[in-house]
């Protein structure tokens, strides 16, 4: 047996009699010195050592002494270093027959709580040094030597066990791959076609050809399934050859780079293109995971989704793409309408018949913006991105249900099921709630499409007759197609198609509707440009300001001013337009003009606006000036004085400006007012104005001293309390020569401080009163009555 890891050590000189290792199951070298025969009594063990080793301690032992170790095995999880044997392993035994047996010697058994306070260290240090050996055995009441062979033998067992483990791991993985083995040797005596499961011999074709003949059986199950889907889903079969248009069906020129015809979409052949069977089979295996195959003819909901959404898709690129006959200029030139009787010959609705009652408008629009195809897709397929590009547009909104997130870790394919409220900032047209597929393709590389369709059609199956009544508005397959162009920037043809009941629209703003301009293609893409230049300026690493002296802002703090300036923009619109993100309730007061709308709500818990009950009071006349300059009036801090009748007639001052666009107009600043007298105190107002094609807003509210020189200090502005008021622009299309604006008042208010109190009628009239003064001082300094 090797015993040098306990003899072999120069500081392991041993005096006589000393026990070495301090435990029962480590053998005594004075013993062995003494020139006898040593063993180890156990029922499966006998150990016995040579007699001639020479005595170094300066004590040698009897002859014909003897000891004897009793030895326990235990299993390697249970027992510790003090008890392990298994260092004394039994191939080196020697045959102690021929030598007398020596006086039994006694072990004594380490405590366990020595054993806990070794383990304990091995566990931090496998190797402690001499000095920390010392420090241990004085600690325990255990010799250095002791302490050093446990730590020796633990060491051992630790490797040993390491050992087993990874022993019994490769014998795992050993047997499965012989199981591997057999099976393929099994598989290979009897081979099988993989299409049609009958015996094949590979011998007769060769491996290749093998596949290929199984991947084109493939193809062709495919290629009926989808011809099959093609006809269901765009009404293609034989009797529906009355309805196509003379020049087309259409087909997209994937991969064309024709950038002077609007870069990569190219009218090629008058005959229906059947879709990419990747994209297509790719799609429908992602969303049948939980739903059944489309071409089998199952009835899920989500087949029924994936049905409506590819229809619809089929009919946005068309539409996208067409000029005329299908779209045609307007009466004034200046935006293109969609020729009804083209459309019916071309389409069949994928929502059916148009409700009784119902309207159509429908718009085209192709603007170039800085962004790239990749992030306005992103933008598009998430809720609350698609909120904050369009915040004036969208009241709220939120994702119902991810059907298909999209294949290969991208967008493509991917289809949400959502729902909106879209809005007019004028309290004299009702928000628009609608709910929608919306569904994402890449055609080409920088190429995509993205559609929007109302699944009111799917939901009203299974609903009452007064569930399908309440519906107010739908939307047609509508979206938009983008185009990445050389320069960076983008090309989108955006398509908007919608139907909707008009009995609820103010006579004022129906010809607005009916064209386009309140809820179209010209004010998304408006929006769009507008935003997407903003967020460049933003995301630069100067923000401009105006060149005039103006207190020192450091970067931070200006982005902390446009974040304020953000939440009290969309507070506005949601307070003109009684969104249900808001628990606005309409008041009814007999004595007040029908035309302005009265609303209130309690605010307990938001950080964000002041505590107490707040009003709102937002009315819509028409002014005969343009909405130019109706919009530099009421945004020129010189000319406030003139309409503003909370200023106290006291001229205001800018003290700061932040740029958001090309159009300086489009900026955020801060205006002081000086106090006139001494009884009047100077505030600060924050105000927000924004124009393009689409219309105008200018929003203000007053902020507190403290708290906005804590946000120009690059401070928290979530916790800055306002209330915004201001003012919504947006252009006249009465049809007449004379040119006017649409102009939108609306203020809110704190009446009491209290959330608990009651509203009482002359805060309600005094807020009225308050829109009637204002609306009468515009009209006035714009001599509008002359």
């Amino acid at each position: 047996m090797n015993f040098s890891g306990f003899l072999h050590h120069d500081d392991d000189k041993t005096s006589g009699g000393e026990t070495v290792g301090g435990g029962n199951n480590f053998f005594s070298p004075a013993a062995a010195m003494s020139g006898g025969p040593v063993q180890f009594s156990s029922p499966r063990l006998s150990l016995g050592l040579p007699t001639n080793v020479e005595n170094k301690g300066g004590e040698v032992g009897r002859t014909g002494e003897s000891y004897e170790v009793s030895v326990t095995r235990r299993s390697p999880e249970s027992r510790s270093g003090s008890d392990n044997v298994e260092a004394l392993s039994g191939e080196d035994d020697l045959d102690a027959s021929d030598r007398p047996l020596k006086k039994k010697k006694r072990y004594h058994r380490h405590t366990p709580q020595q054993i806990q306070e070794l383990e304990s260290v091995f566990k931090e240090c496998p190797h402690p040094d001499e000095k920390q050996r010392l420090d241990l055995s004085r600690r325990l009441n255990l010799d250095t030597r002791q302490v050093k062979f446990w730590f020796q033998n633990r060491r051992t067992q630790m490797k040993t066990q390491i050992e087993r483990h990874e022993n019994s791991l490769l014998r795992q993985e050993n047997d499965k791959l012989r199981a591997e083995n057999m099976s393929v040797r099994e598989a290979m005596r009897n081979p099988m076609c993989g299409h049609c499961g009958a015996s094949a011999v590979l011998g007769e074709i060769s491996l290749e050809e093998h596949q290929l003949r199984i991947e084109n059986s493939r193809l062709k199950d495919e290629l009926d399934r989808l011809c099959a889907l093609a006809g269901k889903f765009i009404n293609r079969s034989d009797d529906a050859g009355s309805h196509q248009l003379p020049n087309s069906t259409l087909k997209l020129g994937v991969g064309s780079r024709n950038v002077d015809a609007g870069g990569g979409f190219t009218l090629l052949h008058p005959v229906f293109e059947i879709p990419s069977s990747h994209f297509y089979s790719g799609l429908n295996a992602l969303v049948n995971r939980t739903g059944t195959d489309i071409a089998s003819g199952g009835v899920d909901e989500k087949s029924l989704y994936l049905e409506l959404a590819v229809s619809a898709m089929d009919e946005l690129v068309k539409m996208a793409q067409t000029s005329e006959p299908l779209w045609i200029q307007s009466s004034k030139g200046k935006r293109e309408m969609l020729n009804r009787e083209e459309y019916d010959k071309s389409f069949r609705s994928c929502l059916g018949p148009k409700p009784d009652g119902f309207v159509s408008e429908a718009s085209k629009e192709v603007g170039m913006v800085i962004i790239n195809s990749l992030a306005l897709v992103e933008t598009l397929m998430d809720s609350e991105r698609w909120a904050e590009m369009f915040p004036c547009m969208i009241a709220k909104n939120s994702t119902i249900e991810i059907i298909s997130s999209g294949m290969g870790g991208t967008r493509n394919g991917a289809i949400h099921l959502m729902q909106a409220e879209l809005q007019l900032l004028s309290p004299l047209v009702p928000v628009r709630q609608v709910t929608f597929l919306r569904f994402c393709k890449q055609h080409a590389e920088g190429v995509w499409a993205v559609v929007d369709v109302s699944v009111d059609r799917i939901s009203e199956r299974g609903g009452s007759a007064s569930a399908r009544s309440s519906l107010s508005c739908r939307r047609l397959p509508s979206g938009c197609l983008v185009h990445d162009m050389p320069n960076g920037y983008a090309k989108v043809t955006w398509i908007d198609h919608t139907e909707y009941d008009e009995t609820n629209i103010h006579h004022s703003y129906r010809p607005l509707v009916s064209s386009g301009l309140a809820f179209g293609s010209k004010r998304w893409v408006s929006a769009l440009q507008r935003q997407c230049e903003s967020l460049a300026i933003l995301m630069s690493s100067a923000i401009p300001n105006r060149n005039k002296p103006t207190p020192a802002i450091s970067s931070i703090g200006k982005k902390s001013m446009l974040r304020l300036a953000q939440r009290m923009t969309e507070n506005f619109c949601r307070g003109v337009c009684a969104s249900s993100s808001h628990k606005w309730s309409k008041l009814d007061i007999g004595n007040i003009d029908e035309d302005v709308r009265i609303m209130t709500r309690k605010n307990v818990d938001d950080s964000g606006e002041p505590p107490g009950i707040l009003l709102s009071a937002a009315t819509s006349v028409w002014v005969p000036v343009t909405p130019r300059r109706l919009f530099d009036f009421l945004r020129d801090e010189l000319l406030r004085s003139e309409w503003d009748i909370l200023s106290n007639g006291g001229p205001m001052q800018e003290i700061a400006n932040i740029f958001k666009g090309q159009d300086h107009s489009n900026s955020v600043s801060l205006l002081r007012s000086t106090a006139m007298n001494a009884s009047q105190s100077s505030m600060l107002i924050l105000q927000e104005t924004s124009i393009d094609a689409s219309g105008a807003v200018v929003v203000y509210a007053p902020v507190d001293i403290p708290a906005m020189h804590a946000v120009m200090n690059g401070g928290d502005s979530a916790y800055v309390a306002l209330l915004p008021s201001g003012f919504a622009i947006l252009p006249d299309d009465q049809g007449t020569e004379e040119t006017g604006s649409l102009l939108t008042v609306a203020f809110q208010i704190l009446v009491n401080s209290l959330p608990t109190a009651k509203l009482n009628v002359e805060s309600i009239e005094t807020v009225s009163n308050l829109i009637s003064c204002t609306v009468q001082k515009i009209r006035a300094a714009l001599r509008c009555d002359k």
